[in-house]
């Protein structure tokens, strides 16, 4: 079965520039040139929420891992985290000295990693926005910078017609892949977070390997693509162009599956849901659409065994303790004769302080116990592995 529009959503008053699920799919965030970040509910009759805040257009929209927050950067040069509910509050943080294009959790939802057209990459930490390092040997504005998968990597794309591949820990950049004949306008990791796909304003797709750092893929469109996002299965890839289309590529077969019409005007951004059945699109023509992705449906119960990006023990325990130690110090307030309203809003922002610290703990753990199905799923595979060599060798020495 072919894609499908599902829904779309109007209220944005200029151009889209980004789209993103939620993890249980029950909401979608969008960013828009008009400076406001709308979180679409997917229940029917559900009314959206506009969220006011930046001063300037909102470039780039996500959700944490958990969906308890919901990162924005603009144009205005912060970043803002909000809580996706009615109230809509955040807290904002000036994270560049120019535009602020991109922004990305990292998998455990500890780390946040922000480009800017100021050239550089930051990485900050969630809970307290704290600034961590900057990767600053791009030469022209940075368009997008991603986590890999198990947080090891850092990739980042640039107007200066590169892809940058960093170390994470030793903050040294691996690999530039320069054979981009445009500017690099989106890239993204793999699920298996063993490649890249890079999007560009010379009408490509390319597909790297970051082991072997050589080009696996390489799609040749009619329009500059914009934007692009992994299916989760890891086998198929959306993208977004210029000339108002979404298309899905086929990388097991390398080929073009499918053409999908529905913007008027350039298509700016893409992403698919967490569980890979619905994609989410936005275009200069301020519409948002969910589309029904439909095709190989087989695919989802095999998204984790595609996934083998288990990190090291060490690197669990590490994320754990981190996590223990940025408690939040809660403020002592004075509970009796409470008349002053000063001291109930003191207590209302300990509160949540502390619930967001539980949400975050919490993360971790889903975090950490998805870690060890990775590992189990990879050990089963191993042990499947060896039982077929060892039938091999019988059926050889019957033979």
């Amino acid at each position: 079965e072919d894609p499908s529009l599902e829904r779309h959503f109007k209220g944005h008053r200029d151009a889209i520039t980004s789209v993103d699920f939620s993890l249980n799919k029950k909401q979608l965030a969008s960013g828009s040139m008009d400076s406001c970040l709308m979180i679409w509910s997917m229940r029917p009759q559900m009314r959206a929420y506009r969220f006011v805040g930046h001063k300037d257009a909102v470039m780039c929209v996500q959700f944490s891992p958990s969906g308890h927050l919901v990162a924005s950067g603009s144009r205005d040069k912060t970043v803002r985290l909000w809580v996706p509910s009615v109230k809509g509050e955040s807290t904002v943080f000036k994270a560049h000295t120019a535009t602020v294009r991109s922004v990305h959790f990292s998998n455990d939802g500890q780390s946040l990693v922000t480009a800017s057209d100021d050239k550089t990459v930051k990485v900050w930490t969630v809970h307290r926005q704290k600034f961590l390092f900057s990767l600053s040997q791009h030469i022209n504005w940075v368009r997008c910078a991603r986590f890999s998968p198990d947080g090891r990597l850092i990739v980042s794309a640039s107007d200066d017609k590169t892809v940058k591949l960093w170390d994470k820990t030793s903050r040294e950049c691996i690999h530039s892949f320069c054979e981009h004949g445009g500017f690099v306008n989106h890239v993204d990791f793999h699920p298996s977070g063993t490649c890249i796909a890079a999007a560009g304003t010379d009408n490509t797709v390319k597909v790297w390997d970051v082991r072997m750092n050589r080009l696996l893929q390489h799609y040749q469109g009619n329009a500059v693509v914009n934007s692009l996002s992994f299916h989760p299965s890891g086998n198929y890839l959306v993208t977004a162009s210029n000339d108002s289309t979404l298309k899905i590529l086929d990388l097991l077969e390398g080929r073009l599956l499918y053409t999908l019409h529905g913007h008027q005007g350039p298509a700016t951004c893409v992403a698919f849901s967490r569980s890979g059945d619905l994609f989410a699109s936005g275009g200069s023509d301020e519409q948002v659409m969910v589309w029904k992705t439909n095709f190989d449906t087989a695919d989802y119960g095999d998204v984790l065994k595609t996934q083998k990006s288990g990190t090291s023990v060490d690197g669990t325990h590490r994320t754990l303790r981190s996590e223990m130690d940025c408690g939040v110090h809660l403020k002592k307030t004075k509970t009796q004769d409470s008349s002053s309203n000063q001291e109930q809003q003191e207590e209302e922002m300990s509160l949540a302080n502390t619930l967001e610290h539980i949400m975050g703990q919490l993360d971790v753990l889903t975090q950490t116990v998805s870690i060890l199905e990775q590992r189990l799923t990879l050990t089963e595979d191993k042990l499947k592995e060896c039982l077929e060599n060892q039938q091999k060798i019988i059926q050889n020495k019957t033979s």
